[in-house]
């Protein structure tokens, strides 16, 4: 687990994390001229957990943010929900029988790996892998794009993916990569069961490495001119294909 500060920008990072965060707020700094109604709920609750509060001028956040927006508020926050590759058995152990893993193998663009960890959380993803190089970190801008969802799902952070890849295989998880060029239908694919969807990068998708690890792969079928889906929709199409095909599995 990591015990490196990190920063939150913004009403729904802060608010999940001083609400069912897996973490602990330790300030809470909020602008001197701001006046959103939003606000008095967040100090009730870093007051009730004993966060020191500050107020600044916004030109303070303004520096302390490098310019992003923070609408007034920002938090540091020692997170509780980032694990390494030594904590795989006790992830998928806490997972159950039917594991649900998401990995992203290179997505660079922090808004993309925020909306994909936002998707994951809402469609019942156990937790997300995420290889520690050639990948965007896990920045104020990735958090908050996750809305919150940055600090509620585990997320293993692998220095070498081919080894985690090969770990979940071990333990009974099939590997499911997304392929432009694959020759199996999302829709026809049996995706029940326990799984890890593996998708790659913006442009050039998944390394070459980690596709040949995936048990089979899997397209999307396009109906329009264009030739792919930004990499945040596509997971949100394949995960919740997953998910409503293990509901109808389970009736």
């Amino acid at each position: 687990m990591s015990e490196h500060k990190h920063q939150l920008l913004g009403f729904h990072s802060v608010a999940s994390a001083l609400g069912r965060g897996s973490g602990k707020v330790q300030s809470l700094l909020i602008a001197q001229e701001a006046k959103n109604p939003r606000i008095e709920p967040l100090l009730e609750q870093a007051r009730s957990r004993g966060v020191a509060v500050r107020r600044v001028p916004r030109a303070e956040l303004d520096r302390l943010s490098g310019g992003e927006r923070h609408q007034d508020v920002i938090a540091e926050f020692i997170p509780a929900n980032l694990f390494g590759e030594k904590d795989l058995e006790a992830l998928l152990e806490k997972a159950g029988r039917n594991p649900l893993v998401l990995v992203l193998d290179g997505v660079q663009d922090p808004h993309n790996l925020g909306a994909c960890l936002r998707t994951a959380e809402a469609a019942g993803v156990d937790f997300v892998v995420v290889p520690k190089d050639k990948s965007a970190p896990l920045s104020p801008t990735a958090r908050r794009a996750a809305a919150g969802a940055a600090e509620l799902l585990p997320i293993l952070v692998a220095t070498n993916l081919a080894r985690v890849l090969r770990g979940l295989k071990d333990a009974g998880v099939w590997l499911a990569g997304t392929s432009d060029a694959a020759s199996q239908d999302l829709y026809q694919a049996d995706l029940s069961g326990p799984l890890g969807l593996v998708m790659g990068g913006e442009g050039p998708g998944m390394r070459r490495l980690t596709q040949e690890t995936c048990d089979y792969l899997v397209r999307i079928p396009m109906q329009g001119s264009v030739e792919s889906l930004n990499v945040s929709v596509a997971t949100a199409v394949c995960l919740f294909e997953i998910q409503r095909q293990n509901a109808a599995k389970a009736r």
